[in-house]
């Protein structure tokens, strides 16, 4: 049992590395000794990082209620947490519906033989790890920012604790337990929202593997000097095109399944992340310039928020591209060398795969570019309010 978890693609594999060092993610063959040992991992590792972090920041907010200002700088912060736990409560409690998804599409990536698909699986990978790695990126400089900028006593974060922060060693004790959860928070939110992403990119490529084997119905055939293929080529595209008919209905099971088990934590973190975004840019309106570390930190805090958002439109709307292609895909084969018979039934896939698959957050917004965009207007107009606001109390 290595500490890496395998898979056919690095983001997936990467993300339930994260999942699995620590603790929620439980590797397949432990005895029930391990894993009863690895549940409480799990249960330090969530009160380390998110549990105690939540309560003392609720406790926080209600003693600086009515205090605008106070109130919006620990409420951004806490609704990260809470859509965190949310999502980490998600991932545990549909554990093995969503590793059936991941050994599915593993199975499926780790067949492919021919260079062509070799190259799909390695495009969409690519793809994915350069979304991680801008992520990642963005959190570690957020994480590193809010970690440099508090001031002599000052902690990075607000939070209500029921002892003096500001002597020592409570101070520095305090201090790096809230920078060293934050950053592992923050990494570990990297991998969950990557692993939704991940799969969905898989699903992707399953999608692109299907539509290269329509466009390849004929291949290994001699039917370049052939009007009509043989009976016996006629066997073997007929056999080729029931497998295409089952891969696909495959990937819309698949896809069916990341519908049912991310939609809700998907629509919960989308709406928080709304409102992280606008909470944020209203104290980036109300700092003041002389801790150009903690303006700095806030905007990157800002860029990752709706960063999030965008790599669940992103690949969301991807998929429904790739979905929508597989007509044109099974077009691009040499249809009018079939039988009629068989001519009909790749019609009939045809008309079966121009229904585009979507997936939607909550079944109340599809993921796309398009939300995206109506969601990125929508918040550059509050910005440009709040500004405007700032600006006429200013002068």
């Amino acid at each position: 049992m290595g500490v890496l978890v395998k898979n056919a693609t690095l983001s997936v594999s990467i993300s339930l590395t994260a999942l699995q060092i620590v603790g929620f993610w439980a590797p397949e063959g432990l005895t029930e000794i391990q894993r009863c040992l690895y549940r409480w991992f799990g249960v330090f590792s969530f009160m380390f990082m998110l549990g105690t972090y939540i309560f003392i920041q609720v406790v926080d907010l209600f003693m600086i209620w009515g205090d605008i200002p106070l109130m919006t700088g620990t409420a951004f912060l806490l609704f990260t947490n809470m859509a965190q736990a949310t999502k980490i409560v998600n991932i545990m409690v549909r554990k093995r519906r969503i590793q059936n998804i991941v050994n599915d599409s593993d199975k499926v990536l780790s067949q492919v033989q021919t260079f062509e698909e070799k190259e799909i699986v390695k495009s969409c990978n690519r793809e994915m790890i350069v979304l991680q790695v801008v992520y990642f990126s963005l959190t570690l400089i957020t994480g590193l920012g809010w970690a440099t900028s508090a001031e002599k006593y000052q902690l990075p974060l607000r939070a209500w604790y029921p002892y003096d922060t500001t002597k020592s060693p409570a101070y520095e004790l305090t201090y790096v337990h809230q920078v060293g959860a934050l950053l592992i928070a923050a990494f570990l939110n990297v991998g969950k929202d990557t692993l939704v992403a991940a799969l969905t990119a898989q699903c992707r490529c399953r999608l692109r593997l299907l539509g290269h084997s329509l466009r390849t119905l004929d291949k290994g055939l001699d039917t370049e000097d052939k009007y009509m293929l043989t009976s016996d080529q006629e066997k073997t595209v007929s056999s080729r095109l029931r497998t295409c008919v089952v891969q696909h209905q495959e990937t819309l099971q698949a896809a069916k399944e990341l519908q049912e088990c991310f939609s809700e934590p998907t629509f919960a973190q989308l709406t928080v992340s709304l409102i992280i975004i606008c909470v944020t840019a209203f104290q980036l309106s109300m700092a003041q310039p002389d801790n150009m570390v903690r303006l700095l930190s806030m905007g990157t805090y800002l860029l990752n928020m709706t960063f999030q958002v965008f790599i669940y439109c992103y690949q969301g709307n991807q998929l429904s591209e790739e979905s929508f292609e597989i007509a044109g895909a099974a077009y691009e084969c040499l249809w009018y060398k079939f039988s009629l018979r068989l001519r009909r039934a790749l019609l009939i896939v045809m008309v079966r795969t121009r229904r585009a698959l979507r997936l939607t957050a909550g079944g109340f917004t599809t993921l796309s570019l398009a939300s995206f965009m109506a969601v990125s207007k929508k918040i550059l107009i509050f910005c440009k309010s709040v500004s405007i606001k700032r600006l006429k109390y200013t002068l």
